[in-house]
């Protein structure tokens, strides 16, 4: 176990003086919501997300990246193409606030150093954990929900999965900027008040939609990035 701790350590701090290559900027776009109310588009930014990330290039191949997000969601059954969704008149509105850790690959060899233009796509991923609210339906006493409000319950407290597809580019010696499309998988059902039963652990006769899955979001964005540090034959050959 030992051994395996020193490898961990030597993988992420070997040689750290020789191969500091930081990103770091603001990043903007929007937001959407995919679960059970409102409309079913998977992409479809229409609420403001922005924050900011910092990217570690450890090799000309992949980096660390951090970064903080905060966001608007919302979803009204008015504007949804199915008509029971419509008939139903479910709405609401969260915010989200992220931070996310994890790798980014790039396809081809990305230098910032280098003295010829770069760009590349690439992929990232990792873990996130947000903050969110908890929703349930108000007036749960009456027989029909249906003209029921979805009313705030709580802190919602969870992990996601960041799935994210992106391009970027040199700007100039010291910038660059991308463009990026990512959704994230949650492990919460209730980002919608749905499932109302993930605020006590009980069976709540309110729930609703499809319990088999859990929410999504997606940020859609772009973001500019100022690059300092050491030169690119310092990079590590991980």
């Amino acid at each position: 176990m030992r051994y395996i701790v020193v490898m961990v350590l030597m993988f992420f701090f070997g040689n750290q003086a020789y191969s500091q290559n930081f990103e770091i900027g603001p990043f903007i776009g929007g937001a959407n919501y995919i679960g059970d109310v409102g409309n079913s588009t998977y992409i479809r930014p229409s609420n403001l997300v922005f924050g900011g990330l910092v990217k570690w290039n450890r090799s000309d191949r992949h980096a660390f990246r951090l970064s903080l997000l905060y966001a608007e969601i919302e979803a009204d059954d008015a504007n949804s193409h199915d008509t029971r969704r419509q008939q139903r008149g479910y709405s609401f509105s969260n915010t989200i606030a992220e931070a996310s850790l994890g790798l980014e690959f790039t396809f081809w060899e990305w230098d910032l150093h280098a003295n010829t233009y770069q760009s590349t796509p690439y992929l990232y991923t990792g873990i996130n954990y947000y903050h969110a609210k908890h929703f349930m339906l108000r007036n749960r006493a009456y027989t029909n929900p249906a003209n029921n409000e979805l009313e705030e319950a709580g802190n919602n407290w969870e992990f996601s999965v960041p799935l994210v597809m992106g391009y970027k580019q040199t700007l100039t010696n010291f910038m660059a900027g991308g463009i990026e499309i990512g959704a994230r998988y949650t492990f919460t059902d209730n980002l919608d008040g749905s499932q109302p039963s993930e605020v006590n652990g009980e069976y709540n006769r309110w729930n609703f939609g499809n319990s088999n899955t859990t929410d999504w979001y997606v940020f859609t964005g772009i973001y500019l990035t100022f690059n300092f540090g050491r030169g690119a034959d310092c990079f590590n050959k991980y």
